[in-house]
């Protein structure tokens, strides 16, 4: 297998919002005859069910299993993309045919919380502005356009479980200018609110999102050089680009959040994809250069080096809400595999972390020309907030309070947060607990004329010198 056919497998990797299926472009041995095949994930043990129809497909069809393992595709046409459905039927693949969207460019976004919904980012044909389409919601309907934004985006992931904020990386029309991340709502006509600004000439990319927690994990070169960094959404906190997430001539990628660590973003297992630049670092499993997974979590000083399976579908990963680490592979021997790694972190590691988390909007930070070395970029755009000073090296991190210690009885999660903190229970997150929306019903973007508080960006306020 040839090392671009090999890329394109693994890209092609996607897993459903809920995790029960995944779905991937992949050959017949000793072909390049390319057709989609979903792997079940939710028995006791991972099987492939092959989805070919009558025509190979393009190698860069893109696909997206639903959460009722039917798998979307998008097929690339002469200034169109075709998009349907495939699902088994007998010994057969059946096709439901959802029309195309007129574009050179498209690209499937992660699949929606509901696990129903599928989105496409497509650049317009003036060139100038990108579109956020509605690809399916599991029935019959055609694409629809649910937003447009100015300049070209990039990018994508989920804010809230609703599917109805999402962050978008975006750039001028040619990628030309600094890139900063934005809200769109997509239950307002696609309004836009900006979420990560650390520097106004500064890039700013939002990398993975997690809902539970409001854990984030952004790369930004405001620090000087481009580094990787973790914030909260919505937290007053700034966002942090520790060393340890800072390893040389390597660069690290992230690749999955573990869930269910609802108000405890500093527990957060994070896997990341390390790939050697020059050179293997002492202790890594990784002999002759290459990616290999690390695990980390806010608040621990290193990172945590694990061999991957043989045939590791690069760059992909899952956590359970327990804290197993799963890693898909294949070999001509198992086809479809699933590693699972049994609790990957310490247990008894230091969560100490950034402090308690408030949360009333998501993030930006320093002014220009602020940037004196690595360390905390801020969160919250016009506050008059500095950013807390790092610890100095050797200097044990403040222990985290627990955020339900002596909280108020309340549903509302925020309110919980901000208990002690002096701030009111406002902001993205506290508006998208209290909105009651059934993911996958007809409102499920949002009721028309309802009024949701629009995230208020990270605070300015200038970078550290140091490391948190």
């Amino acid at each position: 297998m040839t090392a671009s056919v090999a890329r394109v497998m693994n890209e092609s990797f996607t897993v459903a919002a809920d995790g029960s299926y995944a779905a991937r472009l992949t050959t017949q041995a000793g072909t390049e005859l390319w057709y989609p095949e979903r792997w079940t994930l939710g028995g006791p043990e991972p099987y492939a069910v092959p989805l070919p129809v009558e025509q190979p497909e393009d190698a860069d069809s893109g696909v997206l299993p639903l959460a009722d393992g039917r798998v979307l595709i998008a097929r690339r046409a002469q200034g169109r993309y075709s998009l349907a459905l495939l699902y088994p039927s007998g010994p057969e693949t059946g096709e439901r045919r959802l029309g195309s969207v007129e574009t050179d460019e498209l690209r499937l976004l992660p699949p929606a919380p509901c696990g129903m919904r599928a989105f496409a980012l497509a650049r317009e044909r003036d060139g100038r502005s990108t579109g956020v389409w509605l690809v399916t919601d599991g029935s019959s309907r055609p694409p629809v356009r649910v937003a447009q934004l100015s300049g070209r985006c990039s990018g994508g992931a989920w804010l809230d479980r609703e599917g109805r904020l999402l962050a978008l990386d975006t750039a001028g029309p040619d990628g030309e200018g600094p890139t900063k991340t934005v809200a769109v709502d997509l239950g307002a006509g696609g309004e836009v609110s900006p979420l990560l600004e650390i520097a106004e000439d500064s890039d700013d990319r939002l990398l993975l999102a997690d809902r539970d927690s409001g854990l984030l994990l952004v790369r930004s070169n405001a620090p000087g050089e481009e580094r990787l960094g973790w914030g909260v959404l919505g937290s007053h906190r700034p966002v942090r680009f520790p060393e340890a997430l800072h390893p040389k001539d390597t660069r690290l990628t992230p690749i999955a959040v573990q869930p269910g660590q609802t108000l405890l973003p500093e527990r957060c297992g994070v896997a990341l994809r390390v790939d050697a630049a020059l050179r293997v670092p002492p202790g890594a499993p990784g002999p002759g250069g290459g990616a290999w997974l690390a695990v980390w979590r806010p608040g621990m000083r290193e990172l945590r080096h694990v061999a991957s399976p043989p045939g590791w579908l690069t760059g992909h990963g899952m956590w359970t809400s327990e804290g197993d680490l799963c890693v898909p592979y294949s070999t001509a021997h198992n086809p479809c595999g699933l590693a699972r790694m049994r609790s990957p972190l310490p247990e008894g590691e230091d969560m100490s972390g950034p402090g308690p988390v408030s949360r009333s909007g998501p993030v930006r930070g320093s002014a220009p020309g602020a940037v004196s070395g690595p360390g905390p970029a801020s969160v919250g755009r016009g506050a008059a907030v500095a950013a807390p000073s790092s610890p100095s090296p050797g200097t044990p991190p403040r222990p985290v309070e627990p955020a339900e210690a002596s909280a108020p009885t309340s549903s509302d999660v925020t309110a919980l947060q901000h208990h002690d903190h002096g701030v009111p229970p406002s902001g993205l997150l506290g508006s998208m607990v209290r909105r009651r929306v059934s993911a996958g019903s007809e409102g499920s973007l949002g009721t028309a004329g309802e009024t949701v508080p629009k995230p208020v960006p990270l605070q300015q306020a200038p970078l550290a010198s140091g490391t948190a």
